[in-house]
């Protein structure tokens, strides 16, 4: 299949990360996308219209930011693809290479490849003005000289140097011959040229006829692709002449990476180094000292930890006022239902289904806002790339790097935002271990659940008269998902998500001022993201909840008279449904009669939740746990902390409780079962927050990573394991702790 041809010309945009190119693409087309300090922010393509002087208006493309053509993940794909005109892509008429003045000889690798491809090229040279504040130049007339193409030096972030830009796309464009150097860098090796010109004749000809492309597209071929690589449409034939080329060059005792490596850097060190002069003596620039700080192996990962901590609180405390605005909006919204309509089934499914299913979607909002606030924040000031940096020596532990870690952290307060974080992570594998691992941190969700049972079921005793035993319990339940979730992390790395675990290659950019207008569109663009696909997902298995707690109907006044009688209930129509609140709310049914605790608690224990928690009550009774507390798990489905107010229903206490009801810890205390045996001791107590720990009861999360895979394969993949991994300590933890004669 052959790529098609736009009505218009096309100029791709393409440069490293962290070079200003977003910032050059926004000025030349008048786009407002979001313009990033960090490494790698430019995952998606973006398209404008830009105009040129001499009257052509052509499309402009923002390709991600890549160091490098040879790539082996999708991410980096899209590059070669995007400026090889590798189907389904098309090739471009120019390309505009970003290159920062300050990292010359590394962003000229780049330059190198886009070169080699014989496509019409414009160098945009950035950061020329801290390069003189450091107090050096750069000789852009013998800079275009030796490069053999337009050279144009600019100042993104200010918009200096643009207008001359637009002028040499606009002459390249006229005279293409003037964007193509007439050379390309040759290597020195027989060997290495023979092992080129074998893959040529493998490279299909919808890729392109020319020589030079074939060529530079074989050499791009020997470096990417091997038994690990996440490159998608690559001809067998292609890939089968590359091992074999491999295999003979090992035989050898040759390195094709490092001889091809090596020779484009020779070249770029002989021919372009020496235009680059000093102009006064070196200092130490504010990044540089800041950086001394910052980056130290003690102070710098203390500070590190002290932020870490504040972002952790803002996203528990920050966020709360407005979760708890949303929640009393949407309370006030049901009872005012209530008081309208009678009671029937259609009103139980306004208030009950779609309320709390809009309800449940919204309340997340206020934390997924918050958290790309600060991580934007953190990306703009240039600190993100420094977190990544301190953190990749112990997240490479485990088969990740740095930047896994902040995801990872954000899923204390809430699994949804961390998992769409991962977009700033450029390999797929990278991106699928820490979404599988993220919803084992505890999120604020858990925390009334062991709020609940530590209050009830472990004394306020303190250990060697210091520590108190439920503090103490409490940082042991945060501990412990923090260690399963990196455990989690280097098994699935291992067994699951097989690859090479690539070394962080970060550019740490100087520290600025944030771009409030991007961080600002950027959390726009997460929230209409969350809303509009997640969120429908979110919608619709609350409602599947609802149904499932709901339904079939009991009717309410013949069972109250059942009651009276001795007699058993008799199965119609109600008139009202038990209400599955959202998380925080009390809303209180006003107008017709409300069913009464006890009517609350048949219905429930009538509904398919109740026969599906009898079901499942064999499995789950080797881990200390009954029928009942089977329908609390069912109902923390909606959210974790609905499991409060589900068993407030399930013990005919209504759903108007929460973690700190004296009543509900009461009952929990004094339930027993049929043999006299306590129904809740604090091994059953431990044994349940273990499997609250590890379980993924949260159709919110699954939302978000269905959202992020486009399908339903690893967000099943993820429940399935996680449930395996809950049941698995729970047992242990009961069943040892009996053995031991603690239960």
């Amino acid at each position: 299949m052959s790529p098609t041809r736009a009505a218009t010309a096309v100029v791709a945009i393409a440069g490293n990360p962290n070079v200003g190119k977003t910032s050059i693409f926004n000025h030349l087309t008048g786009a407002d996308l979001k313009v990033s300090n960090y490494p790698g922010v430019t995952v998606e393509r973006h398209e404008g219209r830009l105009a040129l002087p001499n009257g052509e208006t052509v499309t402009a493309l923002d390709i991600p930011g890549t160091y490098s053509l040879s790539g082996r993940s999708a991410e980096e794909q899209i590059a070669i693809n995007a400026i090889a005109g590798i189907p389904p892509l098309q090739s471009p008429d120019l390309v505009v290479a970003v290159v920062d003045a300050t990292q010359l000889s590394r962003n000229l690798y780049l330059v190198l490849q886009i070169l080699e491809l014989s496509v019409p090229t414009v160098i945009a040279l950035t950061m020329v003005d801290i390069l003189e504040n450091h107090g050096h130049v750069v000789d852009v007339e013998g800079l275009e000289r030796v490069l053999g193409v337009p050279v144009v030096p600019v100042v993104g972030h200010k918009g200096r140097g643009i207008e001359r830009l637009r002028e040499r796309i606009a002459e390249v464009r006229e005279h293409p011959e003037r964007g193509r150097p007439g050379w390309r860098w040759h290597p020195e090796h027989p060997a290495l040229l023979e092992d080129i010109d074998q893959v040529a004749h493998h490279v299909p000809a919808e890729w392109g006829s020319q020589d030079e492309r074939r060529w530079a597209l074989a050499l791009w071929a020997l470096l990417s692709l091997d038994e690990d690589d996440e490159l998608q449409g690559i001809p067998d034939s292609l890939r089968a002449i590359v091992r074999s080329r491999r295999k003979q060059a090992d035989r050898e005792g040759r390195e094709i990476e490092a001889e091809v490596i090596r020779g484009r850097y020779e070249w770029i060190d002989t021919k372009v180094t020496p235009l680059l002069r000093a102009t006064r003596a070196a200092s130490l620039t504010r990044t540089e000292r800041a950086d001394s700080v910052l980056l130290h192996p003690i102070w710098g990962f203390a500070i590190f930890l002290l932020f870490m901590g504040l972002v952790f609180q803002s996203l528990f405390s920050g966020a709360d006022p407005a979760i708890r605005l949303i929640e009393t909006s949407f309370g006030w919204l049901a009872n005012t239902i209530e008081g309208w309509m009678p009671p029937s089934a259609l009103r139980g499914f306004l208030v009950d289904g779609v309320i709390a299913g809009v309800g449940s979607v919204v309340v997340f909002l206020p934390q997924i806002l918050l958290l790309f606030l600060l991580i934007g924040l953190m990306e703009d000031a240039g600190y993100m790339a420094r977190v990544a940096f301190l953190m990749d020596r112990i997240m490479r532990r485990i088969g990740l790097h740095g930047r896994a870690f902040v995801p990872m952290m954000g899923g204390f307060a809430c699994a949804v935002p961390s998992i769409m974080a991962t977009r700033t992570m450029e390999r797929r594998r990278d991106r699928m271990i820490t979404m599988m691992v993220i919803p084992l941190m505890t999120c604020s969700a858990r925390l009334p659940v062991y709020t609940l049972l530590i209050a009830a079921l472990f004394p306020a005793r303190k250990v060697a008269g210091i520590f108190p035993v439920q503090g103490l319990l409490m940082v042991a339940m945060y501990l412990f998902s923090t260690v399963i979730a990196l455990v989690a992390a280097g098994v699935l790395g291992r067994f699951v998500f097989r690859g090479h675990q690539v070394p962080l290659l970060l550019e740490l950019p100087p520290y600025r001022m944030p771009h409030w207008p991007s961080i600002l569109k950027m959390m726009w663009q997460r929230a209409e993201i969350f809303l509009s696909e997640a969120g429908r997902v979110i919608l619709l298995c609350t409602i599947a909840l609802w149904a499932l707690l709901s339904y079939p109907k009991l009717d309410v006044p013949r069972a109250a008279d059942a009651i009276s009688t001795g007699a058993a209930p008799v199965t119609t129509v109600a008139e009202t449904a038990p209400q599955i609140p959202l998380p925080g709310t009390t809303p209180a049914p006003t107008g017709a009669r409300a069913p009464s605790p006890g009517e609350a608690d048949r219905a429930l224990l009538h509904s398919y939740g109740a026969r599906l928690g009898k079901l499942i009550e064999p499995v789950i009774e080797p881990l200390g746990f009954d029928w009942k507390i089977g329908i609390g798990l069912i109902g923390a489905f909606a959210a974790r902390e609905v499991f409060i107010s589900t068993m407030g229903v399930v013990y005919g206490l209504g759903d108007e409780v929460d973690e700190s009801s004296v009543t509900l810890r009461e009952r929990i205390r004094s339930e027993v079962r049929a043999d006299g045996r306590p129904v809740y001791s604090p091994l059953v107590g431990l044994s349940l927050m273990v499997f609250i720990a590890l379980s993924c009861q949260c159709m919110s999360t699954l939302a978000a990573v269905y959202r992020e895979t486009k399908g339903w394969r690893w967000p099943m993949f993820l429940f399935s394991y996680m449930t395996v991994l809950a049941w698995v300590f729970s047992f242990a933890v009961y069943q040892g702790g009996r053995l031991l004669g603690l239960g």
